[in-house]
């Protein structure tokens, strides 16, 4: 990543406990965003993405001459939303000390609330602060919680709700659908759910897979794993709809899951319905831990070095 520039102001004095400001900092970032209008987490060139989007609005707020890198727990597909993502940026401390400028804020306060005034609208950056040793946003994760959100016929369909709410014309039976979905629990191999990457590992932990029906109507699922491969969770999500819809029996996306390749007939659920809500980490003390032993694993089967290695995409 390329360090920001000095800002022209002159460096405040250092406060009580402040970190020495001639060593790099880590900083985390908490964030939300609506994804209808991005084409994705990951930057690329010509395309509103999330990742383009707060690295240009860092470089603007630190002055850095170049976007500022950012690291995420999980790159979200396009259209697909965000409660509670989690990045990291790796900043110069002297840029981080003088963010306050002449306010008694900290530094992190500041971050936040520059980035509210130079971000659209459907990005927010909710908490910035400084990570713990060992901190990576991507590696140390130990859980993603994404929800996908359904309204079926029976379903109070709210149209305020409509870039987060898949609106389906069929009924749909929620407990034929959970207990499909409960079936799949475990660690497992789940090529039959993932686009394939040639060189990448497709074996995940799936926590909970699970659906419930709100007090309008409207199905959702909560699906948790340390980890997802490209288009797991829609992919899922689609395997169990014809459940609900009775023309698959119970027993199929078991059944497609035992195949360990992708197979036909999955339909992959349309992205705006899926959010990401929550992505967890273990106590300070194991992050570092955690990271080795995520990129231990990841790294052989894939290929690549770890700032190539798989995304864990939706």
């Amino acid at each position: 990543m390329s360090e920001p520039s000095e800002p022209s102001e002159p460096t405040p004095p250092s406060r009580p406990g402040a970190p020495d400001v001639a060593a790099p900092l880590r900083v985390r970032l908490d964030l939300a965003y609506d994804g209808t209008d991005f084409s994705g987490w990951a930057a690329q060139p010509s395309l509103r993405t999330v990742q383009g989007e707060l690295s240009r609005a860092l470089a603007t707020v630190l002055r850095s001459p170049e976007p500022v890198r950012v690291t995420v727990a999980g790159r979200t597909d396009a259209g697909v939303h965000a409660r509670g993502q989690v990045a990291h940026v790796d900043l110069d401390a002297t840029a981080w000390a003088t963010l306050p400028g002449r306010s008694d804020r900290q530094p992190g306060e500041a971050l936040v609330s520059r980035l509210g005034g130079v971000l659209a609208h459907d990005v927010v950056v909710r908490r910035a602060t400084l990570a713990p040793p060992g901190f990576d946003a991507r590696f140390s994760a130990v859980e993603r919680r994404y929800v996908y959100r359904l309204a079926d016929a029976s379903a109070l369909r709210d149209p305020l709700r409509r870039h987060d709410t898949v609106w389906w014309r069929r009924p749909l039976d929620v407990g034929a659908m959970d207990e499909a979905s409960r079936a799949l629990v475990g660690l497992r191999d789940f090529a039959a759910f993932c686009r394939q990457r040639e060189g990448a590992t497709t074996i995940r932990t799936l926590l909970d897979f699970s659906w419930t029906r709100l007090p309008d109507g409207v199905l959702e699922a909560t699906v948790r794993a340390d980890a997802f491969c490209h288009s797991m969770v829609r992919s899922l999500v689609g395997a169990v709809v014809p459940v609900g819809e009775g023309r698959r029996d119970r027993s199929w996306p078991w059944s497609l899951q035992q195949q360990a390749e992708r197979g036909p007939g999955l339909h992959v659920m349309p992205a705006h319905g899926l959010s990401l809500e929550e992505v967890v980490y273990p106590d300070d003390a194991d992050l570092a831990a955690r990271a080795l032993m995520t990129r231990a694993r990841r790294d052989p089967a894939e290929g690549r070095r770890p700032e190539e290695a798989q995304r864990a995409g939706t």
